[in-house]
């Protein structure tokens, strides 16, 4: 049993952030009602391609929203509706948490803002993700990741260096607000819950991208907050490390991820450069920063001269962080991705057996489950209906026929 096999989760969330946070907590075992719109669904069913591929041969959900909706079931219910509204109110009368993404005030509209749920559910903990928050100048924008990169400084500080060839600002290749977001957002839901199970007192909770973004600028944020000089963009190097970043090698490319004067000097000398260790401008971390062009000039021949693997080699033996640039094919055909079970096959409902990336999470007496697929839409309306709120096959009927579920 999963550590919140007792949990219910009412999700009303789409796309990323909400329900990569409800998915890992339905990874630790939370049963996870996730609500979509009839004919629709989330919206990352049609992010593709690529698509799965049904067993019948047509064309399925993206692969987007497989990753992110494993351990959830599907039901489809319109809330734009009085009685489909009427339905999520009764679902949140019946669960332990509410995730929801909506703009600010959307929800408020039909009833199911927190103030109104808590009133049925006082134990209810109702967990918001929005672009800026619910209060500021910016509450009623709509925030997407990639104007929370640019908005929240991550795109200042990513990408080549003005003067450098590709120089300009630059997202990263994953969403990673939404999934900082989703991260913060999961920790601040199981912070509750322990209250919740201590007091019995729900609780709102009013996450924002932006804020998780800016928090997670970390070293950078705290560089400018007490250094007082706001970052560039230094491509692949390291603003408060060096020699930390991306080098050629004759064959491709090397990270060398050399983070202590120690490391430093083991490095020189496996690479015969004893000469530099010795050097005044080169001798502390503090030294080499300072002098960054000079030491990466010096360096850059020298890496290029040699194979990455060969680099590898001579490095790990000296202990020196180092390591390849794989691809993502690469990093799942990996020995260590294989020893660690980084994938896990699941039965799909229409496609059959789909591999999922697992849940990295490591837990010895709880670890997580893998319970069922990323669902089809509306696949367990009938069930959850009749078994969370106990409705017949007749009223379920009733309900479909007028475009509530």
């Amino acid at each position: 049993m999963g550590a919140l096999s007792h949990i219910r989760v009412l999700d009303l969330s789409r796309v990323l952030a909400g329900p990569w946070a409800t998915q890992i907590l339905g990874d630790l075992g939370a049963e996870i009602v996730k609500i979509e719109k009839p004919g629709e669904g989330d919206e990352t069913r049609a992010f593709g391609p690529p698509f799965l591929q049904t067993q019948d041969g047509a064309r399925g959900d993206a692969t987007y929203f497989l990753s992110a909706n494993r351990n959830k079931q599907s039901v489809t219910i319109d809330f734009s509706k009085p009685e489909g509204a009427a339905l999520i109110r009764r679902l949140a009368r019946r669960s332990h948490i509410v995730v929801e993404n909506f703009k600010t005030g959307t929800l408020a509209r039909y009833g199911l803002d927190y103030a109104t749920l808590a009133a049925d559910n006082p134990a209810l903990v109702y967990c918001s993700l929005t672009g800026f928050g619910h209060d500021g100048p910016y509450k009623d924008k709509a925030g997407y990741d990639y104007l929370i990169q640019g908005m929240g400084g991550l795109m200042s500080i990513t990408g080549q260096p003005d003067g450098a060839p590709g120089a300009e600002p630059m997202k990263v290749g994953v969403a990673v607000s939404d999934l900082f977001t989703s991260l913060y957002s999961a920790i601040a839901i199981l912070a509750a819950l322990i209250h919740q199970g201590q007091t019995g007192e729900g609780q709102a909770i009013d996450m924002a991208l932006f804020d998780c973004q800016a928090a997670a600028l970390a070293n950078q944020a705290t560089n400018y907050l007490v250094g007082g000089t706001a970052p560039t963009r230094l491509g692949n190097a390291h603003p408060n490390i060096v020699p930390y970043q991306v080098f050629p090698t004759a064959d491709g490319h090397l990270i060398l991820a050399i983070a202590n004067d120690r490391q430093f000097a083991r490095f020189c000398s496996a690479a015969k450069l004893d000469h530099l260790a010795a050097d005044p401008r080169f001798v502390t971390n503090a030294s080499r920063v300072d002098n960054r062009e000079a030491i990466i000039d010096l360096l850059k021949p020298v890496l290029a001269a040699r194979a990455t693997a060969d680099w590898i080699a001579l490095l790990e033996a000296a202990n020196v962080p180092c390591g390849p640039i794989n691809t993502v094919g690469q990093v799942f055909a990996d020995p260590q991705a294989i020893a660690r079970g980084l994938t896990v096959s699941m039965a799909h409902a229409a496609a059959g057996p789909v591999d999922l990336v697992a849940s990295p999470v490591r837990l010895t007496k709880t670890p997580p489950e893998y319970r069922s697929a990323p669902p089809l839409l509306g696949q367990h309306t009938d069930d959850v209906l009749n078994g969370a709120l106990g409705l017949s096959p007749e009223e379920i009927k009733k309900l479909r026929s007028d475009g509530v579920v």
